[in-house]
């Protein structure tokens, strides 16, 4: 399915290694798609969360890779990477739980933005944090292919992953 599936109005994933990545998982009617974004990096070698240093993340549109062209061709006219080339991950607040760590998020994606309070613990000397997002949260509406038998769903999983030091 081509319709990159989409989506992705945001689905930040992170976790891994020693690589920063954004991950957005989708599904359709018929499957479901991943989209990866892991070629950012940080002027250092890992982020930081001070209150006075937060990260502050732009990340080219067409780096994301879906594992497929096709899927990837698709995912990028959706947030049309032509005139909108970046999307921007800025976290606003970050304090420690009791138990993990609590972050106001603001997504800003083809000059529409949201902000998300994402829950973030450290896995692996990784800062990670999952999100449920929608499509429609930046106006997108999610596509259908094949006149419309295959459709989109507008929920997103979003993950990012941030290799830190706290």
């Amino acid at each position: 399915m081509k319709l990159l599936y989409l989506l992705f109005s945001l689905c930040f994933l992170f976790s891994n290694a020693q690589e920063n990545f954004v991950k957005i998982n989708g599904s359709t009617n018929v499957n479901g798609f991943q989209c990866v974004n892991s070629k950012f990096k940080n002027d250092g070698s890992v982020y930081s969360f001070s209150e006075k240093n937060l990260p502050n993340i732009i990340l080219k549109v067409t780096d994301f890779d879906c594992g497929n062209k096709m899927m990837t061709r698709d995912f990028q006219k959706i947030l049309n990477a032509e005139k909108y080339p970046e999307m921007t991950i800025k976290f606003i607040k970050f304090t420690k739980t009791q138990k993990n760590y609590s972050a106001v998020v603001e997504v800003k994606m083809m000059n529409q933005s949201r902000r998300y309070n994402v829950e973030f613990a450290m896995e692996n000397n990784k800062m990670v944090g999952r999100k449920n997002v929608k499509f429609s949260d930046f106006n997108i509406t999610p596509p259908k292919k094949m006149g419309g038998m295959i459709v989109v769903k507008d929920e997103l999983d979003l993950t990012f992953s941030l290799a830190t030091k706290i």
